[in-house]
């Protein structure tokens, strides 16, 4: 039914929506045969089915304007399917109980008009289809009252509720709640098109570095647009990491850009532009035949690693030993600024994302403007870029190696795998090797650079990306891959990526589009309404409950008196 009146609930739902109602109504009277076994009021059973039928259809009111429709008018239809056909057995039932002569029931008094209880035996006899009649009406009606007092309790209440995020956001909270289910069944879409209504339009840079073998082929490429591959699963960016690889050609590198989650696509579509972008910034690189070494600096607790091509730079920031998460975008622009200041035309500033303790440990670890890591790191950029603008230049060989790993997504491992780049300038290796995964625990990071034997320097970044996040925030790498397994596979494909090692040239540009994404302490808003939501719902629900309780209680006794 509710099907055809538009809406989407599914069989499954609705299968599961009309047990956990029948496990209601038989919770109830199991209560009031209780009641009925203590007190000797036999009566109370047929009160708590009348007032178990109409909990029922606001229960399920409730769940259909939640996740199907809007207008309480429409949703009471699909609502009251259980309730109207278990009256309706009721009825039929309660006609066959009194035809053949037997018990309590709840009448209307015949003449009177008036609705109370009476044990009675009754044979055939005149009059007794009107009585029937008389008596069933009365029940039917006293549901019906019950049943539009909870439906109006339960109208009330979502209207407060939502009211918060219609005042602040334009949008209804129960949009993002029909669209949370929507994702949980695998569709995005409305989920998507609730942050496509709240999003902001902003201005990216989607910088790439690619590397190119003498006979001009590329043989890798780090793709970089200054966005945050979230907010969840494949929900927006979520999967951005691997879209960008799939359409780029040789090694895909996609690390993670200096952004927190203000800065997630709203939809997945917008990721074809951002491809289009890289594409189009890599037909504008200019290849360079030499490079720097790379050479590290650490101001406080921000350490970057870094090197030169041509006239351009990468740069990895890592906070480790410290934990960290995102690099604020404001904070990674200042950054790229103190670095280009030394003489630098681009950069590429990497977040590492490589040490972080989830939640445990009380702090998120975002690296916001005017913190002291935000101001460690302008001094480590603008230092690290000084040594690299005065270091000479060589040629250089690359060599690439790549394992998806047995690991999957509910271990935190993305499909991506594991990717590494050697990098050889005169008498010095230095490894970038790239995690696909949502940052890592505390202390993996340094334990693979302590362990590390094969190459002179090593940085490890993950991706960030969110599809491993589908519910739980926190999957991160080593949480449930064994450590020892992980740097054992790394310092194996260190050693492809050496024996591949060739002669390349490299270059980077930079280009900016237009995207739309979650906009500014978005993500912090939808945080801040959901839990006003949950609290204020909880209060509000008993609030609810109390008073339509009382109002069936003085319907009864007024029906009955």
């Amino acid at each position: 039914m509710d099907r055809i009146l538009g809406g989407k609930i599914t069989y499954n739902r609705s299968s599961l929506l009309a047990l956990v109602c029948e496990i209601i109504v038989v919770v109830c009277l199991l209560f009031a045969k209780v009641v009925d076994l203590l007190f000797n009021i036999e009566s109370v059973v047929y009160v708590v089915l009348i007032a178990s039928l109409a909990i029922i259809f606001a229960f399920r009111l409730a769940i259909v304007m939640a996740i199907s429709h809007k207008n309480p008018l429409i949703a009471s239809i699909p609502a009251s399917i259980q309730t109207v056909t278990a009256a309706a057995i009721y009825a039929v039932a309660q006609s066959q109980v009194v035809k053949n002569g037997v018990g309590p029931d709840l009448l209307i008094g015949p003449g009177s008009g008036k609705l109370y209880f009476q044990s009675y035996a009754m044979g055939p006899k005149d009059g007794i289809t009107e009585i029937i009649s008389v008596g069933i009406q009365g029940e039917l009606l006293l549901l019906v009252g019950m049943s539009i007092i909870y439906a109006l309790g339960v109208w009330g209440l979502i209207v407060i509720i939502d009211r918060p995020w219609r005042k602040t956001l334009g949008v209804s909270g129960f949009d993002f709640i029909r669209g949370f289910i929507d994702y949980i069944a695998e569709d995005s879409r409305g989920l998507e098109n609730f942050f496509e209504s709240i999003g902001e339009s902003a201005v990216v840079p989607v910088t790439v570095m690619s590397y190119a073998d003498l006979r001009g082929k590329q043989k890798a490429c780090f793709s970089l647009p200054m966005l945050h591959p979230g907010p969840m699963g494949t929900i927006g960016g979520g999967n951005l990491p691997e879209s960008l690889a799939r359409d780029t050609e040789g090694m895909a590198f996609t690390p993670h850009a200096t952004a927190g989650h203000d800065f997630n696509l709203t939809t997945a579509r917008e990721v074809d532009s951002i491809i289009s972008v890289v594409k189009r910034a890599i037909e504008d690189v200019e290849l360079y035949e030499t490079a720097t070494r790379s050479v590290r600096s650490r101001v406080g607790e921000a350490e970057i690693v870094g090197q030169m091509f041509g006239d351009s730079a990468m740069l990895i920031v890592t906070y480790s030993p410290g934990c960290a998460d995102d690099i604020d975008y404001a904070v990674g622009l200042s950054a790229m600024a103190e670095a280009r200041g030394q003489g630098l035309r681009n950069v590429m500033l990497i977040d590492a994302h490589n040490c972080n303790n989830g939640t445990r440990g009380g702090e998120i670890g975002h690296i916001t403007p005017g913190s002291q890591r935000s101001f460690d790191l302008f001094e480590a950029a603008k230092e690290v870029s000084k040594k690299l603008v005065q270091e000479g230049q060589n040629s250089f060989e690359l060599g690439v190696a790549w394992d998806e790993t047995k690991w999957g997504l509910e271990e935190g491992m993305g499909p991506l795998g594991i990717r590494v780049a050697v990098i050889k300038v005169g008498d010095q290796e230095t490894a970038y090797v790239q995690v696909d995964g949502n940052n890592m625990d505390p202390g993996l990071r340094d334990r693979i650079v302590e362990e590390n034997e094969l190459v002179d320097e090593i940085e490890i970044i993950t991706t960030d990306t969110h599809i491993v996040n589908t519910i739980d925030a926190v999957n991160q790498v080593g949480q449930r891959i064994p450590h020892n397994e992980l740097i054992g596979k790394i310092q194996e494909l260190i050693k492809e990526a050496k024996e591949d090692c060739e002669s390349v040239v490299a270059g980077m540009s930079s280009r900016k589009t237009t995207v739309t994404v979650f906009g500014n302490d978005m993500t912090e808003t939808l945080a801040s309404h959901a839990n006003a939501m949950i609290s204020m719902g909880g209060a509000l629900t008993a609030a609810m409950i109390i008073a339509t309780i009382s109002m069936s209680i003085l319907l009864f006794l007024f029906a009955a008196a």
